[in-house]
């Protein structure tokens, strides 16, 4: 599974496509066993109607049907034999479009500012070439986003800005369509922490949201009850979203330390507004709807991986960060997904932001 994944073949010889097209042929054999040569019920070759001599059934038209008419279409000449080699199988153009369409790479960062690591952002962008990127904090106002210095990187952008605080974007080098700006359930919150837009890139549309979850503390108090708040209004609108059956992506800064592994320092982080258990509910909550965790989906086990360290205390240096910055998925866009990354070597550059980007493929 891993050499499919990774497009590497077998022991080095065969290329994942041709591996594909041998499980497509197995695929249909399985089907020839336990359908079309099935012993005959005895509802069909009764002995008390047939006597001693039971008539067999006659070879099944199905399977020749898929044989001979179906699974040429899918593989191309299939190769006489059960167990035909790998590179007997000759691929054709017809294959599903999905298993040639070109990636699309999606990432979040929260970048602290724009105008004051404006020229963070634009190195990794040059570096990296993200399709999509999800910016939060952006702390300026619509009118003073640097819109036209990203054209000029080829990315089109959607801003939901606010003076000083908060702020949300949208970044991308495809068409950003039916452009959202304010999460849902609130007519009178003010604060710019919600954008969504749709990326289309052949066959693969993509609802894109990026959010800025409110911190929370101190805790008890007012911010921390908006925290909560708006994570209930955020669970309505995805339910919401999740009935129209289309690739979802709730990309941000959510504020949430998923679990103590997200943490170098779990115990530091009891009372804090990121590691409540109420915070954590609120984030399993998301989840519990059909979402899926795009970055511990494709790294169950692991640990030390972190996408924040703050500015004190040399937490940077000791590693001593938290990993919440996070990529949900919706079905049909986890059943896409191949890769996931946190750019740790982002947080060494020189006055970077406290966050890094991370990011997904979906192919």
């Amino acid at each position: 599974l891993r050499r499919l994944a990774d497009g590497s073949g077998v022991q080095g010889e065969q290329p994942a496509g041709e591996i594909v097209m041998w499980v497509w042929h197995e695929f249909f054999v399985l089907i020839k066993i336990c359908i079309c040569d099935r012993p005959p019920c005895p509802s069909d070759t009764s002995p008390t109607k047939l006597g001693k001599n039971v008539v067999p059934r006659p070879p099944s038209t199905r399977w020749s049907e898929v044989h001979q008419r179906i699974l040429p279409k899918l593989v191309g000449e299939v190769p006489e034999g059960r167990w035909g080699r790998f590179s007997d199988y000759k691929p054709i153009a017809s294959l599903p479009r999905t298993l040639h369409s070109p990636p699309m790479r999606i990432a979040t960062w929260n970048v602290n500012s724009i105008k004051a690591h404006l020229e963070q952002v634009t190195g990794w962008l040059t570096l990296e070439k993200p399709d999509v990127v999800c910016l939060q904090e952006i702390k300026c106002e619509d009118h003073a986003f640097p819109a036209a210095h990203f054209e000029e990187l080829g990315y089109a952008s959607a801003v939901h800005g606010q003076k000083t605080y908060n702020g949300v974007a949208l970044l991308s080098r495809l068409p950003l369509e039916d452009v959202q700006k304010g999460l849902p359930g609130d007519a009178l919150d003010e604060q710019a922490r919600f954008i969504a837009a749709t990326v289309v890139d052949g066959d693969l549309a993509v609802r894109v949201c990026g959010l800025y979850l409110p911190n929370g503390n101190p805790v008890p108090g007012p911010k921390y009850d908006y925290k909560l708040a708006w994570m209930a209004r955020l669970r309505t609108y995805a339910a919401a979203q999740l009935l129209t059956e289309e690739a979802l992506v709730f990309a941000g800064d959510y504020n949430i330390i998923p679990t103590g592994v997200d943490a170098r320092h779990p115990q530091n982080w009891l009372g804090d507004a990121l590691f409540l258990p109420e915070s954590r509910a609120a984030f399993e909550g998301l989840k519990h709807l059909g979402l899926t965790e795009s970055f511990r989906a494709l790294n169950p086990l692991g640990s030390g991986e972190f996408s924040f360290w703050d500015y004190q205390a040399g937490a940077w240096p000791k590693n001593n960060g938290i990993r919440i910055d996070h990529l949900l998925l919706s079905p049909q866009a986890t059943d896409r997904l191949v890769a996931s990354r946190i750019h740790k070597e982002v947080r060494g550059y020189e006055r970077p932001s406290d966050h890094v980007p991370v990011e997904i493929t979906l192919q």
